[in-house]
């Protein structure tokens, strides 16, 4: 999701939850994202993940990006629209996790922990690597 301020156009992006995640912030933040499931149609799922990352339901004219290959070899599928929300009132679901590892001890992790929209350079810097060609894609042909 971008909009359009005063000071040019802003990317939502997420930062993940859990404590493998803890701290880190350059390349660690990302696009609303997750699986499909199958015979799922998989804008429908973009827009579903969306929402339980983020505890709305994106609207919009959405258009396809082009596919990217994560660095672990998972291929991103994903669409941009225009859009906006107040990223404060965002709320995540959640995921459980043996922590810390070995203990037997199950916590339970927001899968989103933060939420903000950045201008092209920022956001460009904090997204994963691989998902910049998303950002890049929206800046040259959709904006």
């Amino acid at each position: 999701m971008f909009r359009a301020t005063q000071r040019g156009r802003e990317f939502l992006l997420v930062h993940p939850g859990g404590p493998f995640w803890r701290g880190k912030d350059t390349g660690a933040w990302s696009i609303p994202k997750g699986e499909i499931r199958p015979r799922e149609d998989p804008l429908a799922a973009a827009q579903r993940e969306f929402e339980e990352e983020l505890g709305f339901r994106p609207s919009g004219r959405f258009f396809p990006l082009t596919p990217v290959k994560q660095k672990g070899g998972k291929l991103i599928r994903a669409w941009g629209f225009e859009g906006d929300c107040d990223p404060a009132s965002c709320r995540s679901n959640s995921f459980k996790l043996e922590w810390p590892p070995g203990s037997g001890k199950l916590q339970e992790f927001p899968e989103v922990d933060r939420i903000g929209f950045f201008e092209v350079g920022e956001a460009l810097a904090k997204i994963n690597p691989a998902q910049t060609a998303f950002l890049l894609e929206i800046q040259k042909v959709y904006i």
